[in-house]
């Protein structure tokens, strides 16, 4: 509750100053401006810069390429395929089941 009311008053005391001092503020604001959208495109720069070194499959750190194994690729990729197979199987069973009729509690 104590940091409620800190809050709420350095809001009101903020507001009373920008208010008393507007002209002082917003000098402030427009020498500062450009300094944010410096700070601002420069970290956006590295942030995409990053991104796309991170999707380029030559350029990651640490990784090394190992040789590629097809017939471990494809038994992988046929076990895959029977898995989803036996799931449809067990899917459709499940759905073609009759439910029970539920019986109304006037019928005796």
């Amino acid at each position: 509750m104590k940091v409620f009311v800190g809050g709420v008053a350095a809001a009101f005391l903020g507001l009373l100053g920008i208010i008393i001092w507007h002209h002082a503020v917003f000098k402030i604001i427009l020498s500062v401006t450009p300094l944010i959208l410096l700070l601002g495109g420069l970290m956006a720069a590295y942030l995409g810069y990053d991104e796309a070194k991170d999707k380029l499959p030559c350029c990651k750190a640490g990784e090394t390429r190992e040789p590629s194994n097809d017939a471990e690729l494809a038994e992988e990729a046929e076990r895959y395929k029977q898995e989803a197979e036996r799931l449809q199987s067990k899917l459709d069973k499940t759905k073609a089941k009759p439910k029970p009729a539920k019986k109304s509690p006037r019928t005796k």
